[in-house]
C-alpha cells in the first residue's frame, strides 16, 4: 500500500498548483508562406488564436491598421538592427498614423525564424505573455521584417476599446 507522507503531499500539491499556473502552446499548423514576411493574415489568425485558446483566452480578430503600424515598428527595427518598443517613434504615434485611436499593447522580438518561435518566446516572458492572452484587446496586427544579415524582427500591436481598460 503507497502511504502518502505530509511532505509528499505538500510536495505533489505544490507541483499541482504550478502545473495550473503554466501555458500552452498548442502544436501550430505550419505557415503555407515561404518566409515570414509573406505570411497571410488567416495564418497568423490562426496561430495567434489557437495559443489564446488553448490558454482559455477568447478569440481576437486581426485588424489590418495594427498590421501597418506593427510592419512601421519591424522595418525600423530591422533598418537600425534593434529590438525596442521606441526607436524615436512611439507606439502611440505609430498606431494613430495609422488610423488607429483605441487602447494598444505591443510585443516585438527577433532572431526568431518562424511565427511559432516568437509566439514561443513571447509565451516566455510573462510581460509579452499578458499582453498575446490579455482579454482587454480584441484585436491585433503581427508583421516581420529582415534587418542585416536576414536576422528577422517582429511586431504585433493588440488594440481594443479604451472603456475595457477603465473598469
Amino acid at each position: 500500500m503507497l502511504t502518502t507522507t505530509r511532505r509528499g503531499f505538500i510536495i505533489l500539491g505544490a507541483a499541482a498548483a504550478l502545473a495550473a499556473c503554466s501555458t500552452t502552446i498548442p502544436m501550430l499548423p505550419k505557415a503555407a508562406s515561404s518566409t515570414p514576411e509573406s505570411m497571410s493574415d488567416d495564418e497568423i489568425l490562426t496561430a495567434i488564436n489557437a495559443v489564446r485558446k488553448a490558454n482559455g483566452a477568447p478569440a481576437w480578430s486581426y485588424n489590418t491598421r495594427l498590421e501597418d503600424a506593427a510592419r512601421s515598428q519591424a522595418r525600423l527595427m530591422a533598418q537600425k538592427n534593434t529590438m525596442s518598443h521606441d526607436l524615436g517613434v512611439t507606439l502611440r504615434q505609430r498606431v494613430t498614423t495609422a488610423g488607429y485611436l483605441g487602447a494598444v499593447g505591443e510585443n516585438v522580438g527577433k532572431g526568431y525564424t518562424t511565427l511559432e518561435a516568437v509566439i514561443g518566446g513571447w509565451m516566455d516572458s510573462s510581460g509579452h505573455r499578458g499582453t498575446l492572452l490579455s482579454s482587454r484587446f480584441t484585436e491585433f496586427g503581427l508583421a516581420a521584417a529582415r534587418g542585416p544579415g536576414g536576422k528577422l524582427y517582429w511586431a504585433m500591436i493588440a488594440g481594443g476599446s479604451f472603456d475595457a481598460w477603465r473598469g
